[in-house]
């Protein structure tokens, strides 16, 4: 079956699959999360310790002024908009959640500056509760090693819990990730190089294809004969 060949792949490359990023409790991973956005994880980690030296809870990050806080994490990116989320979600979670990151989906998608992946990613790295996080490395893995064929995220995410079980969730979004990175990127993919996509190739693409799917091309005489089908 694929999903047991992807998953044999993906525990023989990654079998302590982690997250990269800096953190010490959910209040941290929730703000490194939320820099993560549009920026790359090692430029997280340079920044986080600078913020959390004069902020590592949710009182302090509340009573910083929001001029230091952008400041600090201006070279992120979107520093107007994470510095404000940042500030905001922390005042909440002080105040309604007396300091501690609320642990339901409802709770934190309440958080400015967080999204139902965000939560995602809390719920199973912060509080070990089933949830499969679709970042840009899983949506593109999923579709390219064809567990998926949706191009809603939503869709993508429903199709990968289908055929994942829950107690996998963790491991597996994170293994998926760290594929995406090693040896399976956006640009510059090779086929070769990758242990999954060079398998996958030799199964089922036509000599020369440079694609992970291989996709039959159809006479301008046959589109006219095919009757139509809406595509949802």
């Amino acid at each position: 079956m694929l999903i047991g060949f992807i998953r044999s792949v993906l525990d023989r490359y990654f079998p302590y699959p982690k997250s990269l990023l800096d953190h010490k409790d959910p209040f941290t991973f929730l703000i490194a999360v939320m820099l993560s956005a549009r920026c790359t994880d090692k430029k997280v980690n340079q920044i986080t310790p600078l913020l959390f030296a004069k902020a590592s809870n949710a009182k302090e990050m509340a009573n910083l002024p929001l001029s230091v806080i952008k400041e600090i994490i201006h070279s992120c990116g979107l520093p107007a908009a994470k510095s404000k989320a940042i500030l905001e979600a922390s005042l909440i979670i002080h105040y309604k959640y007396k300091g501690m990151v609320p642990q339901t989906f409802e709770g934190l998608e309440s958080l400015p500056g967080v999204g139902h992946k965000t939560a995602s990613v809390l719920m199973v790295q912060a509080f070990n509760k089933p949830a499969f996080p679709v970042d840009t490395h899983i949506y593109r893995l999923a579709r390219r090693w064809g567990l998926s064929g949706h191009k809603s995220i939503k869709k993508v995410e429903e199709d990968l819990k289908k055929l994942i079980p829950p107690e996998s969730w963790h491991n597996v979004h994170l293994q998926m990730i760290e594929a995406g990175r090693s040896f399976c990127p956006s640009r510059g993919h090779i086929i070769e190089k990758c242990p999954i996509c060079s398998v996958l190739a030799q199964e089922i693409l036509p000599s020369g294809s440079k694609s992970p799917k291989a996709r039959k091309k159809v006479s301008p005489r046959q589109k006219q004969s095919s009757p139509s089908q809406k595509v949802k």
